[in-house]
């Protein structure tokens, strides 16, 4: 294990006070969310095309595997954190018909105006809510979700546990929680290729798509410093969900984190 997933998991583990990472960076706790912040202003407007770009397409299929493990019924309360531009949420919206909703929150008014934009261009107004929220303190009432998802925001929240006590609060019982997110590869192989490429060409690409290499520089270190499979499952045990799970995608670039409250 690399002394940068060492320094994520003792963070944590609640071993940092006031300082925690901002990619391979430590910076004071009450500094992350403003910079990350920026990072997300700054990016907002090209997010969906460099999404393409970086994941090659592959981050639909991603997405469509955590919608198909959702199992999201008509008449469900879908909670969707960190839903940025809405791809998650524009397909709960079809799955929980008129008699569900879905919640898009995300702690960026950049992204979430441009999640609003496409989902109204789309149509899907009816049984959607946008709520500028902090997964750390869900502005949600106890027991109120059916699911919930978060998908590739986790790393970029300051406390994670937090969030995840957050997100167990508000869910029903029954419900769960699905979390997709940049993982650790699981050949030495592949993790070699992929830090050429998250360090080499990301940040280029970045700066050619979106003019901005700093913030793709941050999403590749980002990555490096989110807690592994397995330290991921323990905080999910840590707020009370049980029969936690994870299902690695593209040799473990990815991981589907799951969990129930019961």
């Amino acid at each position: 294990m690399s002394d940068n997933q060492h320094q994520a998991q003792a963070d944590e583990a609640g071993q940092g006070t006031t300082q925690t990472d901002f990619g391979f960076k430590q910076v004071d706790k009450q500094q992350k969310a403003s910079l990350v912040a920026n990072v997300f202003d700054s990016v907002a407007a090209k997010y969906d095309v460099m999404n393409d770009l970086m994941s090659m397409g592959i981050h639909r299929l991603w997405k469509r595997y955590t919608i198909d493990c959702a199992n999201a019924r008509p008449g469900n309360k879908v909670l969707d954190i960190a839903g940025g531009t809405g791809d998650l949420t524009a397909k709960f919206s079809r799955l929980v018909g008129p008699s569900g909703q879905v919640t898009l929150a995300d702690i960026n008014h950049s992204m979430l105006a441009v999640g609003r934009d496409k989902l109204r261009d789309q149509g899907l107004i009816s049984n959607i809510d946008y709520v500028q929220a902090d997964a750390e303190a869900l502005p949600f009432p106890d027991n109120h979700f059916d699911i919930v998802t978060m998908a590739f925001g986790l790393r970029n929240v300051t406390e994670k546990q937090n969030a995840l006590n957050s997100i167990y609060r508000v869910l029903k019982p029954g419900g769960r929680l699905l979390v997709l997110e940049f993982s650790k590869p699981t050949s030495e192989q592949l993790s070699k290729v992929y830090d050429a490429y998250s360090f080499h060409i990301l940040p280029k690409m970045g700066q050619l798509v979106a003019g901005d290499s700093e913030s793709y520089q941050y999403l590749a270190e980002s990555i490096r410093m989110h807690p592994d499979q397995d330290t991921l499952k323990d905080m999910f045990e840590q707020a009370g969900f049980e029969q936690c799970d994870y299902h690695n995608l593209t040799g473990g670039i990815v991981a589907l984190h799951r969990g129930y409250k019961f």
